[in-house]
């Protein structure tokens, strides 16, 4: 998570590597990252925020939070199917500056 000099904040993912799937987003989490099948279905028991959809599973992306979301509410990032509701994967957030 980056804090931008406009006091605005953008997720950065760096090379990610996940399958591909049907409907995935991307979702800020309070819920924290469990390992194995433990955190298959976690992202959506407590507060979460869709960033938008996955621009790809390979590869470095951006994705801008909206006014108003807060990052310091969320401990993870979930690459969320929201058709079976399901993570395809998930990391715990770690914040700097741009």
């Amino acid at each position: 998570m980056v804090r931008n000099p406009d006091g605005s904040h953008q997720l950065e993912i760096a090379g990610l590597d996940t399958s591909d799937g049907p409907d995935l987003r991307v979702w800020l989490s309070d819920q924290r990252v469990r390992t194995g099948t433990a955190g298959w279905r976690v992202f959506d028991d407590g507060r979460y925020v869709e960033l938008g959809k996955l621009k790809g599973n390979h590869g470095d992306q951006v994705y801008r939070l909206a006014a108003g979301v807060d990052p310091a509410a969320f401990r993870s990032v979930s690459i969320w199917c929201k058709r079976f509701a399901v993570s395809f994967g998930a990391a715990e957030l770690a914040f700097g500056s741009s």
